[in-house]
């Protein structure tokens, strides 16, 4: 990782950990005072990529191992029980098991 990518990277966990908010401009001065100058589009897409997000909660959950559910999919709430998930995987199970078969055609593979 370049010199530029961390400095910018610690900036923004300096401003979290001080429960400050991650903007492009503090990222920068923060940068800037540390002797390290990056460029404007980074600290901006920084900040764009941590907006809304708590960094602390983010640090905690690496390599916990839990994904992201996958995009349309209901969250899962609190009361939620676990084997709501798999329903639709069995459906799709028991439609493939209602599709014919060879011996339902009336004649098999070494027939």
């Amino acid at each position: 990782m370049a010199t530029t990518e961390l400095a910018a990277t610690y900036a923004a966990l300096i401003l979290a950990d001080d429960g400050i908010d991650i903007t492009s401009e503090k990222i920068i001065t923060i940068t800037n005072a540390a002797g390290a100058d990056i460029e404007p589009i980074w600290a901006t897409l920084l900040a764009k990529a941590l907006e809304g997000k708590n960094v602390k909660e983010l640090l905690s959950n690496v390599g916990s191992g839990g994904g992201a559910p996958a995009v349309g999919a209901p969250a899962a709430g609190p009361g939620a029980a676990p084997a709501s998930a798999e329903a639709p995987a069995e459906e799709k199970k028991k439609e493939e098991e209602k599709e014919e078969s060879d011996e339902d055609m009336g004649f098999g593979l070494f027939d």
